[in-house]
């Protein structure tokens, strides 16, 4: 495309049309301002996710297990929370590791396993895992059978 200047001499036509790149953007933004508030009301259905991979838990560690009431269990034994560190000491010496399972209802609180967490620290254990499935029901109740 060239045209003629004041000049005589011919020149090229270098202006960008943007009318349609305006067009695509207006169009852009319109679809994302339908869409986004469907983002915002998906945390409402919040929940914990279910696990597909990862490595299985040795049994020869030793486990507390929370319940939903907040009652702690060590090794199938209950407990309270001022016994926690001295149970984990008496009990790190029968261990072949300084390991830790923590298995929790999704109802605790995280205060509850912070507590378990400073414990275990307290303790001198070297890795506390924290379970990715929670107690199930039947497991809850038979614990609180003992």
């Amino acid at each position: 495309m060239a045209f003629k200047t004041n000049k005589g001499k011919e020149a090229l036509f270098t202006e960008i049309n943007i009318t349609p790149l305006t067009d695509i953007f207006l169009v852009l933004l319109i679809i994302m301002m339908v869409v986004a508030p469907t983002f915002q009301s998906m945390d409402n259905a919040i929940s914990i996710p279910e696990i597909n991979s990862g490595t299985a838990i040795e049994q020869k560690n030793a486990e507390i297990a929370v319940t939903k009431e907040g009652n702690i269990y060590l090794n199938g034994k209950p407990i309270t929370d001022a016994q926690i560190a001295g149970e984990l000491i008496a009990l790190k010496a029968s261990l072949e590791k300084a390991e830790l399972v923590v298995k929790a209802d999704e109802k605790v609180k995280s205060a509850k396993i912070m507590e378990i967490m400073n414990a275990a620290q307290e303790a001198e254990y070297k890795k506390l895992i924290l379970a990715g499935e929670p107690l199930s029901k039947k497991a809850q109740k038979e614990l609180e059978k003992k």
